[in-house]
């Protein structure tokens, strides 16, 4: 055996024997077992292909923290990189979802929002329509939290009652591709 495969076999040994210091310092790093074991094993995948280049044991540890320092560094960025694109697919569904909502959504519904009591029609625009909170609704309106919440369930409830009346059976699918928007198209 050569003198270069040798030190080669004797830095994978001093390597493989410190792998209990090393999946340690990964797990301090990325917090997950799981995780710290693939880093692990693919910077010994590293290790091994660049071992005939490694020619002391004393520098090989320190070349290997470094390699497993970095493995964290892309570990991290993988997950950032994973998380924009989940995020933008998130956005982009839910982007879709609405406007498919929107489309298949009771067109009555909007025709009775037209016939409501102003400061109905108001809550259920500035809360439901909108989003914002009925914290937000009573700071807007000038009242009370509590009487913007009561004001928001009468408007609610007036907006069952008439689509009741308007669209009778759609109400069991919960106006969602109602047959009456035909009819008021």
């Amino acid at each position: 055996m050569s003198l270069e495969m040798q030190e080669a076999r004797e830095t994978a040994a001093s390597l493989a024997e410190m792998h209990g210091k090393f999946l340690q310092f990964l797990r301090c790093r990325v917090g997950d077992p799981a995780a710290a074991e693939d880093i692990l094993q693919g910077a010994y995948l590293k290790a091994m292909e660049h071992s005939m280049e490694l020619r002391k044991a004393e520098s090989s540890v320190a070349w290997f923290y470094r390699v497993l320092r970095n493995a964290v560094a892309d570990h991290y960025r993988r997950i950032a990189a994973s998380g924009k694109a989940m995020s933008r697919m998130t956005a982009e569904w839910s982007e879709a979802y609405e406007l498919e909502f929107e489309a298949e959504t009771c067109a009555c519904i909007r025709e009775v929002l037209r016939d409501l009591k102003p400061e109905y029609r108001a809550a259920i625009e500035y809360v439901d329509l909108a989003g914002n909170s009925v914290e937000s609704l009573a700071r807007a309106a000038n009242t009370t939290a509590n009487n913007a919440s009561v004001r928001l369930h009468r408007a609610r409830k007036a907006v069952a009652q008439r689509l009741m009346a308007v669209c009778g059976t759609c109400g069991i699918h919960q106006y969602i591709d109602c047959n009456c928007k035909q009819r008021s198209a």
